[in-house]
């Protein structure tokens, strides 16, 4: 017989608020036509992007997660020495330890709670979510802080017509703590591994360390250029319209609902098309709100569904207690899909 005493925390956990940040600066897309051979047109009609937000040098991600991580923590009505863990997703925080969650944490005045990263591209705040609902039921944490941020302009190859125009800086985040009845439903989430070359870097940062400039892409001026984000756009496309839209399915039947019961589809800004395909292949009836936040964010990675998700909230296209699907897939491939209720 086990010595362990099991610790029993809440009976369910629900995102009790939510705060967004997005940088001051705001980038049409003249702005990226000027080092591509594109037009406006042909990006909207591609993306739905108009415009990104792109952050300055004090807009770091740390920055701009205590920013978006302050407004979540009001929104919830808590203290923050109340969070118990704070789990932020990102792939553009360049030092490789300690956890930028460590220093966030610290800034916000959080009572020494636990602190750290996890890298699941635009999959990440589904699965950042999927933690914090563990705890907070398991009982490790009364309160999580899930933040999902990204300086993508950081990794954006301004030359590569194919993903110049697609991203943006952000940060989103959320608190989930205690509740009485299910308001996170199970999540649907995995990878598939074998298509990781179509959503990668670059070039690894090792290869800078090794000095060999011959195996280093360069830039219109012969230039080494910086390890940046690059995608095989079709492979994804067909991937995410495919293959999402069944993820989506299936965690409408896992929470134990259908389209007809949804408020809100929030799902990842990575692209209109995939957004309406999605739409018409789970034939979401027409009063459903779908989040289209990507026209003036871009692509914001593990910052995107917090991100629209609070917009939809502070325009009142959403309300609070609206039952939403989420679902967040990206490089890995990686997904995670769930039903919450908002805050």
């Amino acid at each position: 017989m086990s010595k362990i005493k099991a610790r029993k925390g809440a009976p369910y956990a629900r995102i009790l608020g939510v705060g967004g940040y997005r940088p001051v600066r705001v980038v049409p897309n003249e702005v990226i036509l000027e080092k591509i051979d594109s037009s406006d047109e042909w990006i909207r009609s591609r993306s739905g992007i108009e415009t990104r937000h792109w952050a300055n040098d004090e807009e770091t991600v740390a920055a701009m997660s205590i920013e978006a991580a302050g407004k979540a923590i009001a929104d919830a009505g808590i203290a923050a020495d109340q969070i118990g863990a704070v789990v932020v997703s990102t792939v553009s925080h360049f030092s490789q330890t300690p956890a930028v969650a460590t220093e966030i944490a610290d800034k916000l005045g959080t009572d020494k709670a636990a602190a750290f990263d996890i890298s699941a591209g635009c999959a990440g705040f589904g699965y950042g979510l999927t933690l914090a609902k563990g705890m907070v039921v398991e009982g490790s944490a009364e309160y999580v802080l899930v933040i999902g941020v990204e300086r993508l302009s950081d990794l954006t190859d301004l030359e590569d017509r194919a993903t110049a125009f697609l991203f943006g800086d952000g940060a989103g985040a959320v608190v989930v703590g205690p509740s009485e009845e299910p308001h996170i439903g199970p999540t649907v989430w995995g990878s598939e591994g074998d298509k990781s070359e179509t959503i990668k870097q670059t070039v690894p940062w090792n290869e800078f360390r090794l000095g060999d400039v011959s195996k280093l892409p360069v830039d219109s001026e012969g230039n080494v250029k910086f390890p940046a984000i690059t995608q095989e756009g079709q492979a994804v496309f067909r991937w995410a319209v495919f293959e999402m839209a069944k993820v989506a399915q299936q965690a409408l039947d896992a929470a134990g609902i259908t389209a007809d019961d949804l408020d809100v589809f929030i799902p990842h800004q990575a692209n209109v098309r995939i957004i309406d395909s999605m739409v018409k292949t789970l034939k979401l009836p027409e009063h459903v709100t779908v989040a289209r936040d990507i026209r003036t964010t871009g692509n914001t990675s593990a910052a995107s569904i917090p991100l629209a998700m609070e917009r939809l909230l502070a325009t009142g296209e959403a309300k609070s207690g609206d039952t939403a699907l989420v679902i967040g897939f990206g490089a890995g491939l990686v997904y995670a899909a769930t039903v919450v209720t908002l805050p």
